[in-house]
Formats: C-alpha cells, sequence, structure tokens
C-alpha cells in the first residue's frame, strides 16, 4: 500500500482491551493510508486476552497496523521481541554496563511534507514499576537530559518532533517545559481524566483515552500542530483484509473467557466492585485463613469490572489482570529499616490496603504479592503461597466454583 501520511494517531494503555476489539482494528486500517500510527506504551497485559494468549493477538496487531510505540511497564520482555523490537523507540533506557541504548532512539517519517522526529522516553518511576526480574542489567536515565541530547545530535535533520512519552500527564508537562523543541507530546501511563490539548509553549500534550477506547491525532496546519482526542467511532460492517487471522483468535479466546467458574456472592453481584473495598476483604481473609502475621497490598493490583450473576474466567482475570502470586516475605530484624521499606512503598505505589489496618510496630513477615516483593523486599527470604486471583474468587463467589 502507497501512504502519504498527512497526520499522526496515537494510542495509549491499550492493556489488551479487546472484548470490543473490532472499533479499533477497524479505524486504525482505515487511517493507515494517512496516518503514521503510534502508541505510547502498555498496550500489553491487563485482560484475560493476554493472561490467555500471552501476547500472540498483541503482536499481531502491533505489527500489522502500528509504525511506531514506545515500551510501557506492562509486557516489558514483548518490546525486546524481534518483530516487537523493530517498532519500537525510546532515548533513555538503557543497558546498565555499556550505557548503550536498549532500543532505536530515533524514527524518522515525512508527515505532510515535513521531516518528523518520532522519539520515545519512559517516566522514571513507570521504569520502576517493571517488575524487578524484568529490567535486570537494564537502567533508565533522565528524560530530559536524553532528549536534549538527541535534539542536539539531530537537529539539522528534522523540521518537526513527536515525543511518544510513558510517563504520565503531569510529568509530560514537565517535559514540554525543558524541552520547548518538541511540537507534540503523545501521553502515556498515567491512566488519568485529562486528555488534552495543553499547550506548554509551544508544544501541544495530549492523550488518547485508554482501554481501546480512543485515540489521539496530530496534524501540520499553517506552520504549527494541532491536536484532538477522540473516542473511537463504531466499527462499519464488512471485511477487514488481512485482519481476519486476528480477529479469529480474539473470538477464539473469548469463548475459552466466557467459562463459568461459579456463582456470584449476592454483595457483589451486579455491580461495579470498589477495588479498595474488595481487597480490604480479600486482605482480611487472607490474614485470618492462612493466619498470616500481616497482609499488604497495592490498590492497583485489581482493575474494577462490572459483575453478573456468574463469575467467568474473563471476569475474573479481568478484575486480577496482572497475575499476581501471593508471598510470605520475611522481614529484616531492623526495624527502622522496615519503617523505612513501609514508608518507600506508601509514598512511591499508591492505595495500599493492609491487615491489620494500621500495620502493627515490630512485625516480623508480611504476605503481599510478589510484584511489590520483588520491588521492595527483593533481597529478603519469601515463600509463595496461593495465586491472588485464586484468593479473589472466594471472596466473589465466597469461595464456590473453586
Amino acid at each position: 500500500m502507497t501512504r502519504s501520511l498527512q497526520r499522526i494517531l496515537a494510542t495509549t494503555d491499550v492493556h489488551s482491551a479487546f472484548e470490543d476489539a473490532l472499533p479499533l482494528l477497524a479505524h486504525l486500517h482505515a487511517a493507515r493510508s494517512e496516518a503514521l500510527i503510534v502508541d505510547s506504551g502498555d498496550f500489553f497485559e491487563g485482560s484475560g486476552y493476554y493472561r490467555l494468549g500471552r501476547g500472540r493477538v498483541e503482536r499481531e496487531i502491533l505489527t500489522t497496523l502500528y509504525d511506531v510505540i514506545v515500551p510501557g511497564n506492562h509486557g516489558w520482555p514483548h518490546y525486546f521481541e524481534p518483530s516487537v523490537h523493530q517498532l519500537t523507540v525510546c532515548a533513555n533506557v538503557v543497558d546498565d554496563a555499556s550505557g548503550n541504548a536498549l532500543f532505536r532512539r530515533i524514527h524518522l517519517a515525512t508527515v505532510d511534507g515535513r521531516r518528523v522526529a518520532v522519539t520515545g522516553v519512559m517516566g522514571i518511576q513507570a521504569f520502576n514499576a517493571v517488575p524487578f526480574a524484568d529490567r535486570v542489567c537494564h537502567r533508565v536515565t533522565d528524560p530530559v537530559r536524553a532528549l536534549q541530547e538527541l535534539m542536539l545530535a539531530h537537529r539539522h535533520e528534522v523540521d518537526a518532533w513527536i515525543l511518544l512519552s510513558h510517563s504520565g500527564f503531569s510529568e509530560d508537562l514537565k517535559i514540554a517545559g525543558a524541552c520547548p523543541f518538541l511540537d507534540v507530546i503523545f501521553a502515556g501511563h498515567c491512566h488519568s481524566g485529562q486528555y488534552g490539548p495543553v499547550r506548554v509553549g509551544d508544544t501541544q500534550v495530549l492523550k488518547g483515552r485508554e482501554l481501546a477506547v480512543g485515540y489521539a491525532l496530530a496534524e501540520p496546519v499553517d506552520g504549527d500542530w494541532s491536536g484532538q482526542s477522540h473516542l473511537l467511532p463504531p466499527a462499519a460492517t464488512g471485511s477487514l483484509p488481512g485482519l481476519a487471522p486476528i480477529l479469529g483468535e480474539i473470538e477464539n479466546l473469548r469463548r475459552q473467557l466466557a467459562a463459568p467458574l461459579g456463582a456470584i456472592t449476592h454483595a457483589y453481584q451486579h455491580r461495579l466492585p470498589n477495588r479498595g473495598q474488595l481487597l480490604t476483604e480479600v486482605a482480611g481473609r487472607l490474614h485470618t485463613g492462612l493466619g498470616a502475621e500481616a497482609v499488604l497490598l497495592n490498590e492497583t493490583s485489581l482493575r474494577p469490572v462490572p459483575l453478573h450473576d456468574t463469575l467467568t474466567v474473563g471476569s475474573l482475570l479481568a478484575t486480577e489482570p496482572f497475575d499476581n502470586q501471593l508471598v510470605h516475605v520475611v522481614l529484616p530484624d531492623d526495624q527502622p529499616l522496615v519503617a523505612a521499606l513501609l514508608g518507600r512503598l506508601y509514598e512511591q505505589v499508591g492505595p495500599l490496603v493492609t491487615a491489620p489496618d494500621p500495620l502493627p510496630s515490630g512485625i516480623r513477615s508480611v504476605l503481599t504479592t510478589d510484584y511489590l516483593a520483588d520491588a521492595y523486599f527483593g533481597r529478603h527470604p519469601r515463600q509463595a503461597v496461593v495465586p491472588l486471583r485464586q484468593a479473589v474468587q472466594h471472596v466473589l463467589t465466597d469461595g464456590g466454583g473453586s
């Protein structure tokens, strides 16, 4: 297909949300003839489609429909698969020993007659959210410095600079202030209600709606760039040449996800559970049922998903989408060190649920997720217990169907 690019279309934080994938696929397929298709990270993980498919669908969509992507903290290993790695740009993640870039730093394209540089960065917090075992020997550098160095190296080659950022909208506003040469920043990572566009000097910061329901669009207009955020339109009927295998795989996974696991207990039927409340009940049951000295869980380990009469494989995996395993962690004897570790958790991870609440002083062990254990208690002994999804299933079905 001959393409004459007139604009740039960006998605972000799709998180394997393929329950209604046709509008996304149809729109990207139709837009490709005139739009450079980009993504600002976290295309992988976050639903049962990923948990069962292990990234096959995501890989096919990216390599079929996208031109340039930036890595996200979810699905980190997939960005090193050869076919996905070819699409990926990131200016500030390097090999820890050599300092060499782990991804291409820049992608060059012509959009409406302008030579455009597309680059990417990961925020430091986003990089640190990558499971520790997946980022061994990798290091993140200051995104502003990396962008400034890149601009100096290529300033004579391009007419415009486009940034794909997996940092969060508020962080991208700071990047825009520090890097006035950027024309457009497509934001990702934050899942905030702020989509923009917001102008910082001559830079526009904008974001498409997450979870495959929207996109952001930027196009040259009279020497400047115009940006907007849009919801995806309904998909038109008709065939999508080249996408039948992807749609077939999604349908196959959909059938597997529909398998029932048990009747949902009355307290959770026909509700959109508050994840903090649900996790509080999970933590309480783990505390008493397993005899754990203390339980510590992060709210972001769950997602709020509408529930009906029956818990299915899909609704369970959508509620607990990240395959967290619960582990016992033995804490150090140094109580000031324990207090410092817990303080970092509360500061960096976000809302936490504990049982008991508050945590008593002098605790010697904690039941937590393997993600938190790796990131914050990595050097301390631990023992695997059960998958978090199993505990969630017991709460939602009151033990039924397990």
